[in-house]
C-alpha cells in the first residue's frame, strides 16, 4: 500500500521559483512554483521560523509536513484564488538591488570522512568511534538504549541526523530501572519550560561550528511539544545566503541537544554562468503567474447571465458573461541575491537565485519567493555523475512506525511527475525503489526540486533490517 505524495503538480514556467513562509507547516506546489513553510510552533502557537527543504526544517527532521491549503488568511502565497483570481501579481515597493553578472552552481562532491563525523559527534557530546556500515557512518550509545545516536551518509553532502536510539540491542538491553521506549519511537524529553532563544543558540553553537555553519542566519522562535526549542540555521555558502539548505536542531528544557538534522559537507563550487537581474527575475515571476486563476483554467468562476451556458462567450469581449479576473496582489518589500536548493540531474545542488521578501498585506509576516537566476540549459548533471535513467531517484532517509510495518521514505523529485514506492524484502534487508511517471509526457517542465515522503506497507516488521536504495544499492540513513 502506498500513500499519496506530499506534493501537488505545479504549472510550468521558464525558470523555477519557490516560496517559503513563516506561518504554518505546509508544503504546497502550485501557481507556477513551490510554497514551503516552517511550523510556527509544534503546539500550534509560538513564533515563526524560517523553513528548510531537504534539510532539518523547523522540526529537525528531513521530511516536510503534510500539505495544507493556505498559509494564513485567504489563499496561500503564490496560489491562484479559487474565487476567480487572475493569478498572483508581485508588486515591488522601492528599488530592487543590483546583482552580479555571473555566479557559480555548487554541487555535492566526494565522501565524508571518519574525522569529519567524529568532529560533529564531539560537538554533540557523543563519545566513541563512528563505524561505516554499508555507506552510512553510525555512532550509537554503548549502553543506554535511550541515548542519542548519530547517522551520517558517507556520500556528500553527508546528510546527518541525531536522534534517540530506537530501543534496539546496543551492547546490552535497557539499563536496569530505566524505561525502554517501543522500537522505532523516540522517548520525548521530560516536561518543562523551553530555554530562552539566546540559550538555545548558545547550545547549538558548537554543532554549527563543527559543520562550518557558525556564520549561518539563526531563528530560534519555534517551540515543539511545549518544552523543546528549535534552532533553524540557514548557512552562508561562498558569501551568499542560502534557501533550502537549512540545519535544524532541537534543544530540550535542560539546554541539551535532543534531535536534529542537516548536511555535514558544503557543496563544491562549480562553473559560473550568466545570471539575470532582480527586475528581470520579478518580471518572469509575474509572467509565470499571469492568468493562473480559476477563471483561466476552466470557464467562468461565477454563474453566467440568464440564457447563457456556463463558460459561453469570449472573456475578452465586452458582451462576454465571464468578467475579467482580478489578480491577487502581493507586495515585494526587498530582494537579495543568493543560492537555492534545486534538483540538478537527480542530485540536490545550490543554484544562483533571487530571494524576494513578500508580504500578503501590511503588518503580515514576510515570506520568501525564490526565482532561479540561471537558464535551465546550464543546470545539467556532470557527465560522469549523470544517472543512467530517470525512472528512479535516490532515497535520502527512511522512518518506520511503532509497528515496524509502515515504512516511510523521503526523496527529491520533480513537480511534474508522480511517484510510486515498492519494497522487496529479504531476512537481512528491505530494498526500496521509487518509480517516476511524468504527469504530462512530452511537455516542457520546470526543473524544480521538491522533497517528497511516501509510505509503503511491509509484509513483516522492519525489525532491524537494513533499508537499501534500489537505485544506487546503498543503504538509506534513518530519518
Amino acid at each position: 500500500m502506498v500513500s499519496s505524495p506530499q506534493t501537488r503538480t505545479a504549472r510550468s514556467g521558464k525558470r523555477p521559483f519557490l516560496v517559503t513562509s513563516v506561518a504554518a507547516a505546509v508544503l504546497l506546489v502550485g501557481g507556477g512554483g513551490v510554497y514551503y513553510a516552517a511550523t510556527a510552533n509544534g503546539d500550534g502557537g509560538g513564533g515563526g521560523s524560517t523553513g528548510a527543504s531537504g534539510g532539518a526544517g523547523a522540526g529537525g527532521t528531513s521530511a516536510p509536513s503534510a500539505p495544507k491549503q493556505g498559509g494564513g488568511p485567504g489563499i496561500a502565497p503564490g496560489e491562484p484564488d479559487p474565487g476567480g483570481s487572475g493569478g498572483t501579481v508581485y508588486r515591488v515597493r522601492g528599488p530592487l538591488p543590483h546583482g552580479p553578472s555571473s555566479a557559480a552552481v555548487h554541487r555535492p562532491e566526494g565522501r565524508v570522512t571518519s574525522a569529519e563525523v567524529t568532529r560533529l559527534a564531539r560537538a554533540l557530546g557523543l563519545a566513541g568511534t563512528p563505524r561505516l556500515v554499508s555507506g552510512v557512518w553510525q555512532l550509537t550509545p554503548e549502553k543506554d538504549t535511550n541515548g542519542l545516536r548519530l547517522d551520517v551518509s558517507e556520500r556528500a553532502p553527508g546528510s546527518w541526523t541525531i536522534s534517540r536510539h530506537d530501543g534496539g540491542p546496543v551492547g546490552d538491553t535497557c539499563l536496569k530501572g530505566k524505561e525502554c521506549p517501543p522500537p522505532g519511537e523516540a522517548k520525548p524529553p521530560a516536561g518543562g519550560s523551553p530555554v530562552s532563544e539566546a540559550a538555545a543558540k548558545a547550545a547549538v553553537a558548537p554543532v554549527l561550528k563543527a559543520i562550518g555553519q557558525d556564520d549561518a542566519k539563526l531563528d530560534a522562535t519555534q517551540i515543539m511539544n511545549g518544552s523543546v526549542r528549535v534552532v533553524n540555521a540557514d548557512p552562508v555558502v561562498d558569501g551568499l545566503p542560502t534557501y533550502g539548505w537549512s540545519t535544524g536542531i532541537q534543544v530540550g528544557p535542560d539546554g541539551s541537544v535532543v534531535a536534529g538534522s542537516g548536511r555535514l559537507v558544503e557543496p563544491a563550487k562549480g562553473a559560473a554562468y550568466p545570471v539575470i537581474g532582480a527586475q528581470q527575475a520579478l518580471d518572469e515571476l509575474n509572467r509565470a503567474e499571469k492568468g493562473t486563476g480559476a477563471a483561466g483554467i476552466g470557464g467562468c468562476a461565477i454563474d453566467p447571465p440568464a440564457g447563457k451556458a456556463q463558460g459561453e462567450g469570449d472573456p475578452s469581449r465586452a458582451d462576454s458573461p465571464c468578467p475579467a479576473p482580478k489578480p491577487h496582489v502581493v507586495t515585494v518589500t526587498g530582494a537579495v541575491f543568493g543560492l537555492a536548493a534545486q534538483d540538478v540531474g537527480g542530485e540536490v545542488s545550490l543554484v544562483p537565485a533571487w530571494l524576494f521578501e513578500a508580504r500578503e498585506q501590511a503588518g503580515a509576516k514576510p515570506y520568501t519567493v525564490v526565482r532561479t537566476a540561471v537558464e535551465p540549459r546550464y543546470l545539467t548533471a556532470p557527465a560522469q555523475s549523470a544517472p543512467p535513467a530517470k525512472a528512479e531517484r535516490q532515497i535520502s532517509a527512511y522512518k518506520a512506525d511503532a509497528s515496524g510495518r509502515q515504512l516511510s521514505v523521503t526523496f527529491w523529485g520533480g513537480v511534474c511527475s508522480t511517484y510510486t514506492v515498492t519494497a522487496d524484502e529479504t531476512p537481512r534487508e528491505v530494498t526500496v525503489r521509487i518509480a517516476e511517471k511524468p504527469t504530462e509526457p512530452g511537455k516542457a517542465c520546470i526543473a524544480i526540486a521538491v522533497e517528497i515522503t511516501k509510505t509503503v506497507t511491509l509484509d513483516a516488521p522492519l525489525d532491524g533490517r537494513a533499508v537499501v536504495d534500489g537505485a544506487s544499492g546503498q543503504p538509506v540513513p534513518r530519518s
